[in-house]
């Protein structure tokens, strides 16, 4: 993407109702105004809160906001040109329940308070599988300590990848600490039974990954 496409999208941004760009000073230096009041500031329902961490384009924020209207989903990533284009289809198909953050991922617990989320979707995240890459791995135990603290008692997550390490990775650590895995599946299109969301909601690169035969891995789970 040219520089120049880049500064439009970030314009763009700026003039859409549904995109919300906190400075990390904003979020660290004093209680963010919008923590813990997502639901009566931004939604205005009492609907379930659903992230998308690290949601790229947005496809997958958005294929789920259409698809579950009796739910709110918010999806975050720190760049922004890339969710410019979720959060203009939200706009465009006037689509109420979906929202974008421009923020890092390790800053969520400055964005949301403690017990505001309901479930928490990690979709094709870099495995990061590099040694010193590790402390970057958005399913190591700093970072899920850090979703436990804003998801409710109950709280789901998911993960969704075509990395076999990240999968490999992901499972053998919650097993390993006593997580509870609800569902864990190596290759979702092979095998029946794989849950709708999961399969009828594709990513634009996931398309390129069935392209090339490549299985793609879900993991469900709690933080206990």
């Amino acid at each position: 993407m040219g520089s120049k496409n880049k500064l439009k999208r970030f314009k763009e941004n700026e003039t859409f109702h549904n995109v919300y760009q906190p400075k990390r000073d904003e979020l660290t230096g004093q209680d963010y105004e919008l923590k813990g009041n997502w639901l009566n500031k931004v939604f205005k329902n009492d609907h379930p809160i659903v992230l998308e961490l690290g949601c790229g384009k947005g496809e997958y924020t958005i294929g789920l906001a259409k698809r579950y209207p009796e739910k709110n989903f918010i999806g975050i990533d720190i760049k922004g040109a890339r969710f410019w284009r979720g959060a203009k289809t939200a706009v465009d198909e006037n689509i109420s329940n979906a929202v974008f953050i421009r923020t890092q991922i390790e800053l969520i617990e400055y964005v949301f308070e403690e017990n505001e989320v309901d479930e928490i979707w990690i979709t094709f995240p870099d495995p990061q599988i590099k040694y010193k890459r590790t402390k970057h791995r958005m399913t190591n135990l700093q970072f899920l300590d850090r979703y436990r603290k804003v998801l409710k008692p109950n709280g789901l997550m998911h993960l969704k990848t075509d990395s076999e390490f990240m999968h490999g990775y992901t499972l053998g650590l919650l097993q390993g600490i006593g997580h509870e895995v609800l569902y864990a599946n190596h290759n979702v299109y092979k095998l029946e039974g794989s849950p709708e969301e999961v399969t009828q909601i594709q990513t634009f690169y996931e398309n390129q990954y069935l392209e090339q035969d490549k299985a793609i891995t879900y993991i469900r789970f709690k933080i206990n």
